[in-house]
């Protein structure tokens, strides 16, 4: 239970930031990606030792697929992390003040590639930094993931939202961000972005893991 509880707390914390950052009033334009990768390095660093820290569907699922999360926790870390998200969608509204927020229009085409590849990089690095013998017991996984979705959101957020997260991609529409109707784009991208990555890693994992 400890550790379903500390992906619902993980999850909410960085969709809250996600809402407090992006939404009107008081957002911080240009900055917000800066926030968004410190609170999830920080959550990360906070739950790892619990739950393995992934606040994210997608990093779960490509996690199972590497074989270092049991088919049995699997659905309590995607209802934890769903659950956290809406929570801090709620949150958000509350604090703003339910603003009256326009979704993003999407080039679907575009959004799809942008959200599958930096998906892709980001389950990459958690398979890497956080599974891996070859990088066991580090101290920079949590500086890794962070700065991943930083990154990722510097460089598409603008294309597709940069959700590169289910979890993400529900409170974002809660909060008004995204369409109801695009939501298929994040499911879609995310979840085979982390079978791709969860693929990849057994190929070039250097330690040829077999678990």
């Amino acid at each position: 239970m400890n550790k379903y509880l500390v992906e619902f707390v993980g999850t909410f914390f960085l969709v809250a930031t996600i809402g407090n950052v992006v939404m009107t009033p008081n957002d911080a334009g240009a900055l917000a990606p800066l926030a968004i990768g410190a609170v999830l390095m920080a959550m990360v660093f906070a739950g790892g030792h619990v739950s393995g820290a992934h606040y994210n569907p997608a990093v779960t699922v490509a996690v199972y697929l590497r074989g270092k999360c049991g088919a049995g926790d699997v659905p309590g870390y995607l209802v934890a992390q769903c659950a956290g998200a809406a929570a801090a969608a709620f949150t958000v509204l509350f604090l703003k003040g339910n603003p009256a927020a326009g979704p993003m229009q999407l080039d679907l085409s575009r959004a799809l590639v942008a959200e599958f590849l930096y998906t892709f990089a980001l389950c990459s690095v958690v398979l890497n930094v956080a599974t891996c013998r070859g990088t066991s017991g580090n101290s920079f996984y949590g500086l890794a993931i962070g700065f991943m979705v930083l990154a990722g959101a510097y460089s598409v957020g603008a294309v597709s939202g940069g959700a590169f997260n289910p979890a993400v991609a529900i409170g974002a529409t809660l909060m008004g961000l995204f369409s109801a109707a695009n939501i298929w784009v994040y499911l879609v991208a995310n979840f085979a972005a982390a079978a791709a990555a969860a693929a990849f890693f057994r190929v070039v994992d250097p330690d040829r893991d077999p678990s």
